[in-house]
């Protein structure tokens, strides 16, 4: 299988640059972010006609998330149980099972800043999502959790930590959600980076951030051990965060094995705790 997960920061604006890069990429699973539809505007039609089946949960200008898949679209659900609100629920997480793999598409919470009710409402969605993983990980079907989690995982995913100081994204609190989300057993699926040392997923528009590399490793692959340690080869398509009118994010690309190698990959592996990263 080949799985992806892509911010694409409004699929309408970025349409074009999202069926090129379906046709010329070839993933069988897509988790998309920030779709930023009206609920039933999602462009069915036009990824159908390069294979999809699509599954979306939207709800106007803000946030939206979606999968697409080419090998079979089973069970969605969307939301999850305990899913708190803004004050209401937001289209924030969708599920799916797609060839035997139950995949998650989520866009956590930004937090904007660590005083912010919107942070507080973060933390909470993080741990309600935790509760639901819970039911979710199963030892009888692989799963993978993709998407933007909006939190940098350790101080080596930001180009610049003392900048970020006193800024969301970095927070022990919100590290420690990360965690705790991987003390179920899921696995942090690293892609390579494609320049640099760092695999950087965000880029800010602003000030040349992407051309400088000053990024943000803020889109994640949290996977159970079954998935990652099928995976051969993981990477950031930083071509798709090039040219004009880019998403600020660039997709990451997995490729699995179809079947367990027993091990996973030396370039698609990190160890599970903060420490080790």
């Amino acid at each position: 299988m080949r799985l992806a997960t892509w911010n694409v920061n409004s699929v309408k604006a970025r349409l074009p640059r999202l069926l090129a890069w379906l046709a010329d990429t070839a993933p069988d699973v897509v988790c998309l972010q920030e779709t930023k539809c009206p609920d039933g505007a999602f462009p069915v039609a036009e990824v159908g006609e390069l294979g999809y089946t699509a599954a979306s949960h939207s709800d106007g200008r803000w946030n939206g998330v979606a999968i697409l898949s080419r090998v079979g679209l089973d069970d969605v659900v969307v939301g999850f149980p305990g899913e708190p609100g803004f004050p209401e629920p937001e289209a924030r997480a969708l599920g799916a099972t797609c060839a035997g793999v139950r995949v998650w598409s989520i866009y956590v919470p930004n937090g904007r800043t660590p005083d912010s009710p919107h942070y507080t409402y973060k933390l909470a969605w993080l741990a309600a999502l935790r509760d639901a993983l819970a039911a979710e990980v199963r030892p009888d079907r692989p799963l993978t959790v993709c998407g933007d989690y909006n939190v940098a995982p350790t101080d080596a995913d930001v180009w610049d930590p003392a900048l970020f100081v006193d800024s969301t994204h970095v927070t022990p609190a919100e590290r420690q959600a990360l965690a705790e989300l991987r003390a179920l057993g899921l696995t942090d699926v690293v892609p390579t980076p494609m320049k640099g040392p760092h695999p950087y997923t965000y880029w800010d528009y602003r000030a040349g951030m992407f051309h400088q590399n000053k990024g943000m490793r803020i889109d994640l692959v949290y996977a159970t051990a079954d998935f990652a340690e099928s995976v051969t080869s993981a990477y950031v398509d930083r071509e798709a965060r090039k040219g004009t009118g880019p998403s600020d994010h660039a997709p990451i690309v997995v490729d699995t094995a179809p079947a367990k190698t027993g091990t996973i990959s030396g370039q698609a592996r990190r160890a599970s705790d903060p420490e080790g990263l």
